[in-house]
């Protein structure tokens, strides 16, 4: 009895948005504990790949960044590429440095977003093209995460706050909260559009069938 209404509460039309968020949610948090249990075991077994596709990407963001740094923002940038580091002078006559580690690659929001979109139901004939596009945008995201904690350090060098019980400083606070938030923020914005472009059009469709 209870399948039944748990069947009929996901059919009715008036608890869509209550259903697909709800899916959202589940399919995000199942990815992050699936991952972290995949990384304890060196993601086995194809630990050399995502390895080798983990230095890849972020050799890109790298790159991007310093690009966009340079030739958009004009910065008078320093880098040291061996070990992916940017610096720059900031206002107060200071350095402000970014060291972009494996951790900071896109991998785990490509994977994340993989994850979801593949999951979560929709016309694949639509799939096709815009988990790929999803992808770009994630990484230029990266991007702008990677870009935004280095202006924030060259422009407010000196932020020091007490949140959540810690003392946080520039860094921290651009790195662990602002561009965090960005960054899944862009995931979950790109999720509502593919539920109200495609997703809820297509059962709209099959009710006309």
């Amino acid at each position: 009895m209870n399948l039944e209404r748990i069947k009929a509460y996901y059919k009715n039309p008036k608890n869509r948005s209550t259903v697909n968020v709800g899916l959202f949610i589940v399919l995000i948090i199942s990815f992050h504990y699936l991952y972290l249990g995949w990384q304890s075991v060196d993601y086995w077994p194809v630990g050399n790949w995502v390895e080798k596709l983990m230095l890849w990407s972020v050799n890109l963001v790298y790159s991007q960044s310093c690009w966009v740094l340079d030739h958009i923002f004009c910065i008078d940038i320093t880098t040291f590429a061996p070990q992916r580091i940017i610096s720059a002078i900031n206002k107060d006559g200071g350095w402000a440095i970014v060291t972009i580690a494996p951790e900071c690659a896109s991998l785990k929001q490509w994977l994340h977003w993989l994850f979801l979109m593949l999951l979560f139901p929709g016309p694949w004939k639509h799939k096709l093209w815009y988990i790929p596009a999803g992808l770009v945008i994630i990484e230029w995201a990266n991007v702008v995460r990677i870009c935004g904690i280095m202006l924030m350090q060259i422009a407010w060098p000196n932020i020091h706050i007490h949140l959540f019980g810690n003392d946080i400083n520039t860094f921290q606070l651009a790195h662990d909260y602002i561009f965090k938030l960005f960054f899944y923020l862009i995931i979950f914005l790109m999720w509502v559009l593919w539920v109200e472009k495609f997703y809820n059009p297509s059962l709209k469709a099959k009710q006309h069938e």
